[in-house]
């Protein structure tokens, strides 16, 4: 979690929100191992997206999961470039691609590859 923080604190991106779901299980008397999401973007790019289709605020700002496994962790996403085909969004590929592609650099610079 701190080397997703981290690169996404490089990039100047906004945090909006994380989600700690093992911590929110534990009040809840319920095990779970580490799972977060976090929330994060730039609203000079989602904010046109959302201003062409506001359903598209269902998706985003953008999100990654991270997990632990026994002793590996990983670290996933969806491919923003499928809002397209959800939403009214054909126009704005040039920004679905940035997005993609940003989300790989974020994984690839999280996971140490």
């Amino acid at each position: 979690m701190s080397r997703l923080i981290a690169a996404l604190e490089h990039r100047e991106l906004t945090v909006f929100a994380h989600i700690d779901h093992a911590e929110h299980a534990r009040r809840a008397e319920l095990s779970l191992t580490p799972v977060d999401v976090v929330l994060f973007g730039d609203p000079h790019a989602g904010t046109p997206l959302m201003a062409s289709d506001p359903r598209v605020g269902l998706d985003l700002p953008l999100r990654m999961v991270v997990w632990q496994d026994g002793e590996m962790a990983f670290v996933g996403h969806h491919d923003p470039r499928e809002l397209a085909g959800d939403y009214e969004l054909t126009e704005h590929k040039e920004i679905l691609d940035r997005m993609a592609e940003l989300l790989e650099a974020v994984s690839v610079e999280v996971a140490g590859e």
